[in-house]
């Protein structure tokens, strides 16, 4: 690792550090065994009726935090079902809280506080041993919670706690103990792994559409019409016409338009195959 970065031009220190960050997708990929495990639980935990909880300090909680976020409005899931937990609180996601990665405490009561019986909890730390979410996890386990982690640290402290550990050997940063750098980017491409993976074989993604996309904005209305266009080979009037009629149930919207029947029947359809687009379109092509 380059030890004289202060020295270097600008033109050098962005080498330095893209060169570095071309290695984080390879110690991701080192890990896929690992998370193909995590993302099975998370599956089963949600099928269960159960949430998911991530947990983390600093960077590491403020990513939590932004996958959590996106979820409602990507796959159309109720805000609680992923959520991000940062040690210091809400205050957190913007300042940095002294020595509230340090409580063990707190990790351990906002867990309980928290957690319910159906949960997986999972942890985020670059470290694999800061002491809120260690209190999490033990927390956890004398609940009987399923438990994981994401750490950038071989043989970690985490890793051997917890159910599923996840290890993200990302290597030395480019500025010495930089978390927020590669393990931040590594942190973050398995966390969109997970949310993401998990949406899709439970139905919220058909072929590669976001078909329970939230409309909340322009952007998003015009996309849910070219959705139903591109599933359907509707004309944008027609779409738009569905999805009205549909009250913005974008499923529903290309089963009318694709098999011409009305909403009721549609959202009945849907209903009947657990939200799964695919085989609410492969049961109305039987009959």
């Amino acid at each position: 690792m380059v030890q004289h970065l202060d020295e270097m031009t600008i033109e050098q220190i962005l080498m330095e550090i893209n060169k570095q960050d071309q290695t984080v997708p390879l110690a991701v990929k080192q890990a896929l065994p690992q998370l193909e495990r995590v993302i099975k639980q998370v599956i089963q935990t949600i099928e269960q009726g159960g949430k998911i909880i991530y947990m983390g300090a600093g960077t590491s909680g403020r990513l939590g935090i932004l996958d959590a976020s996106e979820c409602p409005p990507t796959f159309g899931v109720r805000p609680d079902l992923f959520t991000g937990l940062i040690a210091g609180g809400e205050k957190a996601i913007r300042f940095a809280v002294e020595d509230a990665e340090d409580d063990i405490d707190a990790g351990r009561l906002e867990a309980d506080e928290r957690l319910t019986d159906k949960d997986f909890l999972i942890g985020i730390a670059a470290s694999g041993r800061t002491p809120y979410v260690i209190g999490g996890i033990e927390k956890a386990k004398e609940r009987n919670v399923p438990t994981a982690a994401l750490v950038c640290a071989p043989n970690s402290e985490l890793s051997k706690l917890v159910d599923y550990p996840v290890e993200l050997i990302v290597g030395e940063e480019v500025v010495k103990g930089s978390t927020r750098m590669k393990a931040g980017t590594a942190q973050k491409l398995a966390l969109n792994m997970i949310s993401t993976t998990s949406m899709v074989k439970l139905g919220k993604v058909y072929q590669n559409y976001m078909v329970d996309v939230q409309a909340t904005n322009e952007k998003l209305r015009k996309r849910t019409v070219d959705i139903v266009c591109e599933l359907t080979d509707v004309s944008e009037e027609t779409a738009i016409a569905a999805l009205k009629a549909c009250q913005g149930n974008l499923k529903a919207a290309v089963l009318v338009c694709e098999f011409a029947i009305d909403f009721q029947t549609a959202s009945e359809t849907i209903k009947s195959c657990q939200g799964n687009l695919r085989s609410a379109i492969k049961h109305l092509q039987s009959e």
